[in-house]
Order: C-alpha cells, then sequence, then structure tokens
C-alpha cells in the first residue's frame, strides 16, 4: 500500500480510529449510544457486506436503476419484528437515516450508488488509517525520485494534447506526442501520462487532438464523478471536550445525556428538521473530531464531511461571497452552528464557542479537480467494469497513458493507494513497452 513508502520512517503520521459515534436525531436529540451501537453494527456488520456479496454474485442480473438505498429499504422491512409497532418504525427510519453517511464514502448520495456495481465499491482488505498531518512526507517519499531525474515544471496549464497518428499498415507514427500549455508553448515527448481527475477528462475531451476513440470517450462519459468536500471549523479550545458543569447556562433548551458525554471520534446529525433556513432539504451532517489525533497532530477542529448536492450548495455559498473572507466566513459558520450547538458544554455567549478559523475545500467548484472528487458507479450504469478497464489501458497507440484512482484496479478505486498503484502499473508498462523496442 501507498502508506508502505513511509510507514517504517514515520509511523506517528496516521491514526486508526475506533469506528466510535455519536448520533443527534432528526429533533437534535442525542440518541443513546446502545442504539447507535445497534443500528450501526446493523448497517457495517449486516446489510453492507450483505449487499456487496449480493452485488458480486449476482450483477449480471441486478437491474441497473436498484441502488444501495433500495436495497437498506428492502432489508429494513425485516428488522426489528420482535418490538413494539411503533419502536420499530422509529429504528428503521434512524436505520436508513444513518445510511445516508454512505454517501460521504463515494461523494453522491446513497440513492444514486448502484447496487448492480456496488461490488466495485469493495474495500482494501485491514486497516484504514487517517493522515494525521498532511501528505506532506508522503510526497516527499514518493516524489523524490522525480526531483531528483526530472524536470518539473509547475503552474503551467495543459489545453491540448496533441497525440501521434498511426498511418497505413505498416503502423509507423506520424510524431511523437505532445502537450500545449496555455501560453502556446508545445512540448514533445516519447510518451505522455495523464494523471488528470476523471472529471477533467470528462470537461476536456475536446482537448484531446486527434479527437478520442469512441469506445474511451463512452468509457470516461459513463463513468460517475463524486462531489466530496471538507469544511474544517477551529476553535480556541475544545470545548466539547470539556465537563459540562458549566453547561447550566448553555443555550441549549433541552438536558440530554449528551451533555456529560463528550462526542465520540464521528458524529452524525439526521436529518436535521431544525434547521429550515439554512438546511430545508435536511442534508445529514456528519464530522470528524480532530483533537482524538495523536497529540503532535491534535488540535480543536471539527471536520465535516460533506457531500453531493450539500457540496455544490456549500462551494456556492463560497463562492457568493462578497470577497472577504469574514463574510465567506460567517456564511459557513451560519451554515453549521444549528448542529454544533447540540455538543456538550455549548454556549452562544463563550468566545471560544466560536470558530476563530474556517476552511472549505470547495472541489467541486475547482475547474482542475474536475469540479468534484474522484469516481463512483451511480445508478443506470452499465459495463462499469469494462469501463474502467479501458480506461486502464489507455491509448498507447498514441503514446497517451491514463493514471489515477479512476484506472487502478477494482480494489482500489476512488482511493489515493489505488492511483499511486495505477501510476506504477502504467510505468511498468511503459517500461516493458521500450525494452520490448517499440514505441507504443
Amino acid at each position: 500500500m501507498l502508506t508502505s513508502v513511509f510507514l517504517s520512517q514515520n509511523s506517528k503520521i496516521l491514526k486508526v480510529w475506533e469506528e466510535a459515534l455519536t448520533v443527534f436525531d432528526a429533533d437534535g436529540n442525542p440518541v443513546s449510544q446502545d442504539e447507535v451501537n445497534e443500528l450501526s453494527a446493523l448497517e457495517w456488520e449486516d446489510i453492507i457486506p450483505t449487499a456487496s456479496r449480493y452485488s458480486k454474485e449476482s450483477k449480471d442480473s441486478i437491474d441497473p436503476n436498484t441502488s444501495l438505498y433500495d436495497f437498506f429499504l428492502h432489508k429494513s422491512q425485516n428488522l426489528f419484528q420482535d418490538q413494539p409497532v411503533e419502536i420499530a418504525e422509529q429504528k428503521r427510519a434512524k436505520l436508513l437515516q444513518m445510511a445516508q453517511g454512505w454517501g460521504a464514502y463515494i461523494g453522491s448520495p446513497i440513492h444514486r450508488q448502484s447496487l448492480k456495481y456496488f461490488w466495485l465499491e469493495e474495500c482494501l482488505e485491514g486497516e484504514n488509517p487517517f493522515v494525521a498531518g498532511t501528505y506532506r512526507k508522503i510526497l516527499e517519499a514518493i516524489s523524490e525520485a522525480a526531483k531528483k531525474h526530472a524536470e518539473i515544471r509547475l503552474r503551467c496549464e495543459v489545453v491540448e494534447i496533441l497525440s501521434r497518428r498511426i498511418l497505413g499498415d505498416d503502423h509507423v507514427p506520424s510524431q511523437p506526442p505532445r502537450v500545449k500549455l496555455a501560453e502556446g508553448t508545445v512540448l514533445s515527448f516519447d510518451a505522455v501520462v495523464l494523471t488528470t481527475p476523471l472529471g477533467w477528462l470528462k470537461e476536456n475531451k475536446a482537448a484531446f487532438k486527434p479527437t478520442l476513440p469512441k469506445e474511451m470517450s463512452l468509457a470516461i462519459d459513463s463513468i460517475s464523478y463524486g462531489h466530496l468536500d471538507k469544511v474544517y471549523l477551529t476553535f480556541p479550545t475544545a470545548w466539547w471536550k470539556k465537563s459540562s458543569e458549566a453547561s447550566e447556562t448553555s443555550s441549549t433548551t433541552k438536558s440530554n445525556d449528551s451533555t456529560n458525554h463528550p462526542p465520540q471520534v464521528f458524529t452524525f446529525w439526521l436529518q436535521p428538521t431544525y434547521a429550515p433556513s439554512t438546511n430545508p432539504q435536511q442534508w445529514l451532517q456528519e464530522c470528524v473530531d480532530l483533537t482524538t489525533l495523536p497529540p503532535e497532530s491534535s488540535h480543536p477542529t471539527l471536520l465535516f464531511y460533506i457531500q453531493g448536492p450539500q457540496s455544490k450548495y456549500i462551494a456556492n455559498l463560497v463562492n457568493s461571497s462578497t470577497g472577504s473572507d469574514k463574510d465567506r466566513d460567517e456564511k459557513l459558520i451560519d451554515f453549521f452552528l444549528p448542529y454544533i450547538s447540540k455538543l456538550p458544554g455549548y454556549n452562544e455567549r463563550k468566545r471560544e464557542c466560536k470558530p476563530s478559523a474556517v476552511k472549505a475545500t470547495s472541489w467541486t467548484s475547482d475547474k482542475f479537480a474536475g469540479f468534484g472528487s474522484y469516481s463512483n458507479f451511480q445508478v443506470g450504469l452499465e459495463n462499469g467494469d469494462l469501463h474502467i478497464e479501458m480506461m486502464r489501458y489507455g491509448m498507447p497507440e498514441r503514446g497517451i497513458w491514463f493514471a489515477g484512482e479512476h484506472t487502478a484496479p477494482f480494489i482500489a478505486l476512488g482511493t489515493t493507494t489505488g492511483a499511486y498503484w495505477s501510476g506504477e502499473g502504467v510505468g511498468k508498462r511503459i517500461i516493458e513497452t521500450f525494452e520490448e523496442g517499440t514505441k507504443v
């Protein structure tokens, strides 16, 4: 895996969390930990593994328009049969609301996740570590050879990829592949490896000269692209971790059992009904408490994961600000305030409860990110595995190769590990090609 590159040198950069979860219901009340554990176990130890197996075993017969949410809905009907009707209905509703959290894995709502191709979302076995600091140490390690042996040009926008044409039956290329920069320079190479995001390929198919083959164009169009973003809210101190002896003065009107218990690593606010002016769509909110990182990386920050339509909404919110950081930050704080105010110890009159810094990634509005995050597999998709294989193969006859998470081995699609593996794979294929003496 990617982490093996540097893990032996600095293992403290990684954090493996326990899957501890705090949940607030649609009215903003804390859900008991016993119920959270019960519903979480049903989701992650029962329904999702069952859906994955079913997808793998029956992919040829599953309707392309059936979603993972449809599968959850079907399975939930047979749960809690031994409990009173009202309680059973409440638990089913919460389970389906918690399932919305799947969107943070793929960058799109769960009802867009294809059940037919859910098997392509199968995860790598083993731990799923969180990079506690940044990717700096990883990038330093894997870029060492490139920085030493290659010429690296930064801030150069590529606007055209001019691939060679094959002439006649002798398959003699007319000219090597080239890339044209925005300022007019044309650079020539023996081979070109495009590591642009899938979203960029979708937006810039016209940049390829000659045009892409029909099969490649269809592959790029067919695989969906998610919208996952992050919003960081940093505070002067981690007030939600402190003893809530002073919480009697909290602006929260209801007393609840979360008052005396700090939230877990992950916190969900299910289908909130109490923020109609800022969240009329009742998007699920979820965050990670970054005080739970190792001491050298820990800081009083709540990291919110947003996806799909909400990601687009937040990007528009950021872009519609008057241009000042203050205006932008106030809009973001106003949006997330209904949720952080539910945490223990919150008091609107205390300075420590007001964010001191706010940062939103806004990849959804970034053209170089392809206006999104990474590939996923949505309802309606057919021949998804074949489309991935097409992009993975590339266009070696033109001297054009693709690398990135969207061309990774199936087990690692949509991951940084997969992106790294795809680059390794293309590199090996190019070496083999040149060792064989043919520049294709």
